[in-house]
């Protein structure tokens, strides 16, 4: 048997290749399908089965292709709809994959037709649970994403999860290995481990969701307090998972189209374009073209696109490092921004060279904002800011930053910060776009601000600038 669990931290995905006898199944893959071709292609196996948990909101799966390349059938699980062929299975309906079989295990909840795969390896014996987004390590899948679509409320779904997992998942070993969707950074839970696998008992002891003695209506308290608004790309993620979408392939020839300064400038007047700097954030702030928006390349980028920009549909202009034209494309297209235009050539240096304006964003060390008396926005999430802060700072999250433009002024200036200096240069990025250009970005974020002398706390300050 082999069973390999392959990770993409980016999205904080596990999609997982299994093969027995010459036969493989490929659950929940990436859009781009080479690796699990090339891996049977290796072992001289054939891809018999695609599985799907659920419809994912947060990445573009790679069924579709991966069913047009291989001739395999796509399964999903009971009360799945989608609109092309697929095998909608029957709960307890049971795959063989040379020696080993896999059981379709129905646990609605997260969303209705969410379902869970158990494998039992050549001995017959429980080996492994795919649990989609299910159940995670630490946590479970947020019951809020499937409501219109199910014509329920949140708590209803969570009452319907509490019943999969007390009726499905509680039931087996605790040997079993569980191999969630999804592991720590993904939106699709609240807080979820950063393993991204581990033994069911672990589970069963340590993750509130698989506690006992936890009634189903404190359960649905818990799961459903303090949930964060679904990002804004996760709907027409869903629906191309649903309805398929166009190869990977498609997308990189459209979009790897070098264009010099005068092209780009033209195609982002002409179309509307948002232009997209992936450089390093360092690299952004010291020069960027007027009114782009940063999300680099290296974080977590393409979770960071679908929440800033949300908009699958907006045509997109790259400024991107040489040799990172395609990484960028591809990494876009899986959270299914597929519209690249183009990129431009050269990069910034021909821009300049071109005689074409630039603007910057200033940058501060850690250590000499005692200088100044400015008012200081921290960009990261509830928690973050609640577990420790600058004294008086004031805490406007990164994913909705949007919402407190009427609490700036355009022209005071202020500090901005996150944990490390990524996400408060795509904030300061975000608001000079809207004309806001105060933002003063303190390099390297909170953790440089805790080695200075400067006053911190946990209690919540009002959020708010006056």
């Amino acid at each position: 048997m082999i069973l390999e669990q392959i990770y993409t931290g980016c999205l904080a995905q596990g999609a997982y290749y299994i093969e027995s006898n010459g036969e493989a199944v490929v659950i929940d893959p990436l859009r781009e399908i080479n690796s699990y071709l090339e891996k049977a292609s290796k072992n001289n196996a054939q891809i018999k089965y695609i599985f799907e948990t659920h419809f994912h909101a947060d990445f573009v799966s790679g069924h579709v292709s991966l069913s047009k390349a291989t001739g395999a059938p796509i399964v999903f699980g009971p009360e799945a709809n989608p609109t092309f062929d697929a095998i909608i299975a029957t709960d307890g309906q049971e795959f063989t994959i040379g020696a080993l079989t896999l059981k379709v295990m129905h646990t609605p909840g997260h969303t209705m037709e969410s379902s869970c795969f158990l494998l039992f390896d050549e001995n017959g014996k429980e080996h492994a649970l795919f649990s989609g987004d299910t159940l995670f390590l630490g946590d479970v899948g947020r019951p809020d994403l499937a409501q219109k679509a199910a014509h329920m409320t949140q708590e209803e779904l969570a009452g319907i999860l509490y019943e999969s997992l007390h009726s499905k998942i509680l039931p087996l070993p605790d040997y079993v290995l569980l191999y969630p969707a999804h592991g720590a950074g993904s939106a699709c839970g609240k807080n979820i481990s950063k393993e991204t696998f581990g033994p069911l008992g672990d589970q069963k002891k340590n993750n509130y969701a698989l506690d006992v003695s936890l009634g189903k209506e404190e359960f649905i308290k818990q799961l459903t307090d303090g949930l964060l608004p679904a990002p804004a790309y996760f709907p027409a993620n869903v629906k191309l998972n649903k309805e398929g979408y166009s190869d990977v392939n498609d997308v990189l020839a459209q979009g790897l189209i070098p264009l010099n300064a005068d092209e780009f400038e033209h195609a982002a007047i002409q179309s509307r374009a948002l232009i997209l700097d992936v450089r390093h954030q360092d690299d952004f702030t010291t020069a960027h073209i007027p009114n782009s928006i940063f999300i680099g390349l290296d974080g977590g980028f393409a979770p960071w696109v679908g929440a800033m920009i949300g908009d699958v549909q907006h045509p997109i202009l790259l400024v991107v490092d040489k040799g990172r034209e395609q990484e960028a494309i591809t990494r876009l297209a899986r959270v299914g921004f597929d519209r690249v235009m183009g990129y431009l050539s050269g990069g910034l240096a021909s821009w300049e060279a071109a005689g074409k304006e630039t603007d910057k964003i200033e940058n501060v060390a850690a250590q000499d904002i005692e200088k100044q008396k400015l008012t200081v926005v921290d960009v990261r999430k509830p928690s973050e800011y609640i577990s420790e802060h600058l004294e008086g700072a004031t805490n406007m999250p990164l994913d909705l930053i949007n919402d407190y433009l009427n609490d700036f002024n355009q022209d005071t200036p202020f500090y901005i910060h996150c944990a490390g200096g990524y996400r408060s240069v795509i904030a300061a990025s975000v608001l000079k776009s809207r004309g806001i250009h105060g933002g003063i970005n303190i390099l390297g974020g909170y953790a440089a601000l805790k080695k200075t002398n400067l006053k911190r706390t946990d209690y919540v300050c009002p959020s708010t600038i006056n």
